[in-house]
């Protein structure tokens, strides 16, 4: 059976190469140091649609679902300051 981190991985996989870098970079880089919530606010992430993932982590754009604001902030940061 595939670990969370395996599964959420494949998820990560989206339409564009940016969202697919930085969705894909923040999970092997913060996916083991992740609770149980934080993950699953980060599959939550992965079930949104590929134009509301781009406005707000491609663009910056404010994150309309409150919910999914910090985990994508978190996101963001990581790609942006790498």
């Amino acid at each position: 059976m595939m670990s969370d981190i395996a599964r959420l991985r494949w998820h990560c996989r989206r339409g564009t190469k940016e969202l697919d870098l930085m969705l894909e970079g923040f999970l092997l880089a913060q996916g083991e140091h992740l609770d149980a919530t934080e993950l699953q606010t980060f599959e939550q992430i992965l079930k949104q649609e590929d134009d509301h993932l781009q406005r707000w982590l491609l663009y910056g754009e404010p994150v309309e679902k409150t919910e999914l604001a910090t985990m994508i902030h978190r996101v963001r940061r990581h790609f942006i300051e790498g």
